[in-house]
């Protein structure tokens, strides 16, 4: 194993939407960890050989009959352990605590208070004593397990933080790893820099180093094709694999009807023209079109755009020699929202087309060399390799393009649509210096149409709805507060301009309990 990975964070999961959060604060740490379900063997722990541990949350009750349970010995191991939200619960009925159904759930935000001296993980977290944190749980600790003592509490929650420093044992109920706990990294940084002692290997330079040996053991003398978006994933996959295999990277951009305006044209610039890299472009608009006649649903919509690429690729791959590997920018939020299928205990929200929508009889092998980093780790790694600033901060398109952005049925109408539309929105989030605040922003056609009043006639035309976003990890986000201004004037242009739309909406829900995309 690399020096890349020579320190490593477990994080066993017990079935929580955040537990690649976790993940992702470890890696903000520059340190390596993997997440594995929490019924993961004592052996298997013990050849993984972490330098520290992690529990996470997760929707089940302790008490309840088939509860999540892990290794008993896991906690003879001598290496330290931090137990989140129901992890901290587990912890606290192994050392003979008792845990009970909460008088008050405690659901968002809540004041955590200081009760006793705190020891080595609590030491600067807390500011005056009090420290705001994000609770999400119906269970709280009643009794307190033997040897461990209580740092900290809520009104709702006396049990909120507990400690065992002799075994190097702890326990969190809120959850430091989500934005709105504000120095829940400062927390998780100290667990695994201080008390784990890692140094911190897991950089840019360092995973790119890494990602090359390991596609170049891969790869070998095969041809690799690579399906080429134009987005920050696709783009800093083709780098990346550029950089490990030169010409033996072919990229297939497929021009589906599906993506933003003049979105095919800049693709072959940027790569074809500036960077050198081989690309294929594939004209397919019509085919995608007639895949998708008819079809409403959100999922069966997913699958077919990615059966179709695939049929695409493999078509494609047929015309190059050698060609055995089909290379995607799958990234980490990608597989959690798909319910990877390593762990297996997180709820399905919706399947990503680069991990659900790939046939059984699809014969290229899969790369994908980013599937184990975040959104910010791979705009690092672009800019390491010298991406463009523009393209490596621009903001996130899905897989199926705008086949996921007009609900219900794709027609290529309201592609040419929502496509002016969009384009303004962009234009006006550029010139008024929101784009670079915002994390992810787009319009969405809506097919149904509203009445209205233009040049003293009546018009019958459709929606659009403007989303904006603002978000560090993707797997929580609050809608952008756009001042009302800017947005008259984006509604103003898209109804002068697009014809067909005679009505604008925005808008302000949050994730969870909404998703960024709409479908």
């Amino acid at each position: 194993m690399s020096d890349l990975h020579s320190e490593k964070i477990l994080i066993l999961d017990f079935g929580s939407q955040y537990t690649q959060l976790i993940a992702r604060r470890v890696r903000e740490s520059h340190v390596y960890c993997e997440l594995h379900p929490f019924d993961m063997g004592l052996q298997e722990i013990k050849d993984f050989n972490p330098q520290g541990i992690i529990l996470s949350g997760g929707p089940k009750s302790v008490y309840d009959e088939g509860a999540p349970v892990i290794e008993e010995e896991l906690f003879e191991l001598g290496v330290p352990v931090l137990g989140i939200c129901y992890g901290m619960q587990l912890m606290s009925c192994h050392f003979g605590g008792k845990v009970v159904p909460a008088g008050k759930r405690e659901y968002g935000h809540a004041d955590l208070e200081v009760l006793a001296t705190p020891g080595p993980l609590f030491d600067g977290f807390f500011a005056d004593g009090k420290s705001p944190v994000w609770m999400s749980h119906g269970d709280h600790v009643e009794t307190m397990p033997e040897g461990f003592e209580v740092i900290a509490g809520t009104a709702n929650a006396p049990v909120c933080g507990i400690q065992n420093v002799a075994r190097n044992l702890y326990g969190v109920q809120f959850h430091p790893e989500v934005d709105h706990t504000p120095r829940g990294d400062v927390l998780l940084n100290i667990f695994v820099r201080k008390i784990c002692h890692c140094r911190g290997n897991w950089t840019p330079g360092q995973i790119i180093e890494d990602a090359v040996t390991r596609i170049r053991e891969q790869v070998g003398r095969d041809q690799v094709i690579l399906g080429l978006s134009g987005g920050v994933d696709s783009s800093v996959a083709a780098a990346l694999i550029h950089k490990a295999i030169g010409d033996q990277l072919h990229c297939v951009f497929v021009d589906n009807g599906l993506l933003r305006l003049d979105e095919g044209d800049q693709v072959m610039a940027t790569f074809a023209g500036n960077m050198g890299v081989k690309v294929i472009r594939v004209n397919a608009q019509q085919r995608f079109y007639t895949a998708l006649a008819g079809e409403t649903d959100p999922e069966k919509k997913r699958k077919i755009i990615g059966n179709l690429f695939v049929d695409i690729f493999e078509e494609e791959s047929n015309k190059i020699d050698n060609a055995k590997w089909l290379a995607q920018g799958t990234i980490y939020p990608d597989v959690i929202e798909s319910a990877d299928a390593k762990t297996g205990k997180a709820h399905k929200i919706k399947s990503h087309h680069n991990v659900g929508g790939l046939p059984d009889y699809m014969k290229l092998k899969l790369l994908e060399p980013l599937r184990e980093l975040f959104k910010d780790e791979v705009r690092a790694i672009g800019e390491e390799l010298g991406l463009p600033h523009q393209m490596v901060w621009r903001h996130p398109f899905p897989g199926p393009g705008l086949g996921v952005r007009i609900l219900g049925e794709v027609k290529e109408e309201y592609c040419e649509i929502l496509r002016r539309a969009d384009a303004i929105y962009m234009e006006e989030l550029y010139e008024t210096g929101h784009y670079h605040k915002i994390s992810q922003a787009f319009a969405v056609f809506l097919p149904v149409k509203s009445v209205g009043v233009m040049g003293d006639g009546r018009t019958y035309e459709y929606v659009v709805a403007l989303r904006a976003v603002e978000t560090k990890d993707f797997m929580t986000a609050g809608w952008y507060p756009m001042p009302y201004a800017d947005l008259a004037r984006i509604s103003n242009r898209i109804i002068n301009e697009v014809k067909g739309i005679n009505r604008v909406t925005y808008d302000i829900s949050s994730k969870p309990p909404a998703t960024i995309e709409w479908e």
